[in-house]
């Protein structure tokens, strides 16, 4: 199955599987210089591989199970011709996971997730605008519907760890609603509602 699909392709299935997460053209292109052209597009969605929804003028999209089965065999695959020095490390690489899998018993799945704090940091500066202000955790969490309340709050307290990052009360209680008490974050026994990055990193 491999053997039709363009490189392009197969590097857009496995940054989707890395991600653990929904992208859109703008993200595959930040992370990964990746063009996904509407033909490439369109033969994917058929195949099952990636869904993808129109959002505004542009495209979001997310790796299906099929396409996530894809990948897990895509580990043990041959080099694709014509890949260049960067894809034979990187099919270097997927054999290497996949020893490493095999191994240890574990599935792809367990290796990659979502990288919610670095969701959390991107989420902030683009309320913030630049700055370092404090911005409350429901209008962070509502801006990352699709992360869980769990992860969400994991990632709140890996961030308050870091320098510069600072999950506070907010001092004028008077001012919260109900949208503010919910979305609270309990650190060291007190019930947070602000976070504020100095820097984002």
């Amino acid at each position: 199955m491999s053997d039709r699909l363009t490189l392009t392709q197969r590097c857009v299935l496995l940054v989707l599987l890395a991600e653990a997460r929904e992208l859109s053209n703008a993200e595959l292109y930040g992370l990964a210089g990746l063009r996904l052209e509407k033909p490439q597009r369109e033969q994917l969605n058929e195949r099952g591989l990636i869904a993808s929804t129109k959002v505004g003028r542009t495209y979001a999209h997310e790796l299906t199970d099929r396409g996530a089965v894809w990948c897990a065999e895509e580990l043990a695959g041959p080099r694709p011709a014509r890949s260049g020095p960067a894809g034979g490390a990187l099919y270097a690489v997927l054999a290497g996971l996949r020893r490493y899998l095999d191994g240890s018993g574990q599935v792809v799945a367990e290796i990659f997730r979502p990288d919610v704090p670095s969701r959390v940091v991107a989420a902030y500066a683009a309320v913030a605008k630049g700055g370092a202000q404090p911005i409350r955790l429901a209008v962070l969490r509502a801006r990352l519907t699709d992360v869980s309340r769990d992860d969400f709050d994991v990632a709140i307290k890996q961030l308050a760890r870091r320098d510069g990052v600072h999950v506070r009360s907010e001092a004028d209680q008077k001012t919260l609603t109900e949208h503010d008490h919910d979305a609270a974050v309990v650190l060291g026994g007190i019930t947070r509602h602000l976070l504020t990055i100095e820097a984002a990193r």
